[in-house]
């Protein structure tokens, strides 16, 4: 099972049988079975029949439409039977400023912990690359957590060390590409544009994923309510932040994007892939995303895939009061 990602401008999305049919002027670009695809991704200008929806829902495919850019604009989903209880005591929780506090903590100290494991291993194989500035400053923030009592303060914790976290990042990025600093809503330069599309990525698969489980994806613990925002999406993306910082210095330090590969907004501000580029990244990224390694908690084979799947359903459970909430942990 994998995602489909239909970048093709006025391509058709047709069915035949139970399978899904890619047209471009009269020309089929893509013929795969519906037994194969988790989810269909549609960038841009791609139509589609009914039929090709009908076929989708039967077998439980979701349909996200997207910009160009990777900004989503909806989802189309079939109907199912959501889950009122765990929406209930997932409300339930929301009041009640202890649990809220708690489960921020852990989520803030699991990024923490990832974004140092992931300059402990850059380190590894960059011994001449100095972090003792940010470890220090990053442990600091982890000892700060504990006695962090309310939402706001944790929230400055957690910024400070994003901030400090990414003064680190630059240090990783090898070959002709800079960066100084996080910089978003435009992304102004190539690294942030890629760092951007990676959280997009992993921030709509994580939302989808939740209301697919029952969840409310708008009503999140660390982030608050607000309107427009799945905040609970937010919350869960924070611990696979640095699988996509990891994700896209592979990318880079590889050499498999140049600058020749993005363009600058015509009509604004912002820095994007070319389409060809894209291709190339969204392969890359479902590559990434489906790549086997043993999980750390159960000894068995994963992706982040099915991690993305496991974290929610271990926060389901924490909201029943059934466990204790444990972080997804970047393996070093």
């Amino acid at each position: 099972m994998a995602n489909l990602y239909i970048t093709e401008q006025g391509a058709v999305i047709h069915k035949t049988g139970d399978r899904l049919i890619v047209r471009k002027d009269d020309q089929v670009i893509l013929d795969v079975p519906c037994c194969k695809i988790d989810a269909v991704l549609i960038f841009g200008n791609v139509q589609f029949t009914t039929q090709a929806v009908h076929e989708l829902f039967q077998h439980g495919i979701e349909m996200a439409l997207l910009t160009r850019t990777g900004r989503l604009l909806g989802q189309i989903t079939s109907i199912s039977t959501k889950n009122i209880e765990l929406r209930m005591e997932q409300f339930k929780k929301y009041w009640d400023d202890t649990f809220r506090l708690n489960i921020a903590k852990i989520i803030v100290s699991g990024k923490i912990s990832n974004d140092l494991n992931l300059m402990r291993t850059f380190s590894y194989n960059h011994p001449e690359v100095d972090f003792a500035a940010e470890t220090a400053a990053l442990h600091a923030c982890l000892g700060e957590i504990p006695k962090a009592e309310g939402l706001s303060n944790l929230m400055g914790i957690e910024g400070g060390a994003a901030k400090t976290y990414f003064g680190g990042f630059g240090k990783m990025i090898l070959g002709e590409f800079t960066f100084d600093g996080r910089r978003k809503h435009p992304a102004p330069d190539p690294v942030n544009a890629l760092l951007s599309f990676g959280y997009t990525m992993v921030f709509n698969e994580i939302a989808s994923l939740l209301d697919g489980l029952g969840f409310d994806p708008y009503l999140g613990y660390f982030h608050s309510a607000e309107y427009g925002r799945a905040s609970l999406a937010s919350d869960l993306i924070e611990e696979f932040r640095a699988s996509v910082d990891r994700f896209t210095l592979y990318l880079i330090n590889n050499r498999m994007f140049k600058k020749e590969d993005f363009y600058k907004n015509p009509k604004g501000e912002g820095v994007y892939l070319l389409r060809e580029a894209l291709k190339r990244y969204l392969s890359e990224y479902e590559r990434n995303i489906t790549m086997e390694f043993v999980h750390p908690d159960t000894g068995e084979n994963t992706n982040l895939r099915k991690c993305f799947r496991l974290q929610a359903e271990k926060l389901a459970a924490v909201i029943k009061e059934r466990s204790t909430y444990a972080t997804f942990a970047l393996e070093v």
